[in-house]
């Protein structure tokens, strides 16, 4: 298991479990040490795909575009320890919980927005994010990746959830996952890929640079 955790992670325990933690206010309600607090890979594809090891670039402090950023359980985490993190999110239930989460993080920035029409936020969102992080249920979650890679640096990486049911009820997961990735690299490197089956059933894990 890889180490390279972002500067602002750590493994702490909880409970007499090593778990992943970041710095900040919890939201909702998972188990704090002092001023720290546990990060469940089971409710966060991100922090599956850190706990599984994969290399996701992050270092601590970079730019962050997060798209399907629901109530923000796993964007508070990545904004106590990134830099401006811009958090897209298309359901207005969960923005209100979303916006109590940003409360106390001043580098989080919720945005109402649908992350399929990247044109009604690209006046807001600064260009050359350092990372686009994507966790949208929904199909075309390829396209949805395609379109928002305006907003990523040269250099930067793509930490894309693919939610096989999102996109095919009926096909086998497997199948799902190919076609991403087959239509991801129009615009795309894929570096990685890992199913994060352990935390989350149906799911792929992928990392990716611009081409």
């Amino acid at each position: 298991m890889s180490e390279a955790l972002p500067e602002g992670v750590q493994r702490r325990e909880f409970d007499g479990t090593e778990r992943l933690a970041t710095r900040g206010e919890p939201v909702y309600g998972e188990p704090t040490d002092g001023e720290w607090r546990a990060w469940n890979p089971h409710r966060s594809k991100l922090g599956a795909m850190l706990e599984l090891g994969m290399d996701t670039a992050l270092s601590g402090g970079e730019t962050v575009l997060y798209l399907g950023a629901a109530s923000g359980t796993t964007v508070s985490h990545v904004a106590d320890f990134a830099g401006p993190t811009y958090a897209v999110e298309f359901a207005p239930r969960p923005v209100r919980d979303l916006l109590e989460a940003a409360d106390s993080r001043e580098r989080l920035f919720p945005l109402l927005k649908d992350a399929r029409k990247p044109a009604t936020y690209a006046h807001v969102v600064e260009s050359d994010v350092d990372v686009l992080v994507q966790d949208v249920a929904t199909r075309g979650q390829a396209r949805v990746a395609l379109e928002n890679r305006q907003f990523l640096a040269d250099d930067g990486r793509l930490l894309l959830a693919v939610k096989a049911r999102s996109e095919d009820v009926t096909r086998a997961p497997s199948a799902v996952f190919e076609d991403v990735q087959a239509a991801l690299s129009e615009g795309y490197e894929i570096l990685e890929t890992r199913t994060l089956e352990e935390y989350h059933a149906d799911h792929l894990g992928v990392v990716a640079r611009p081409r």
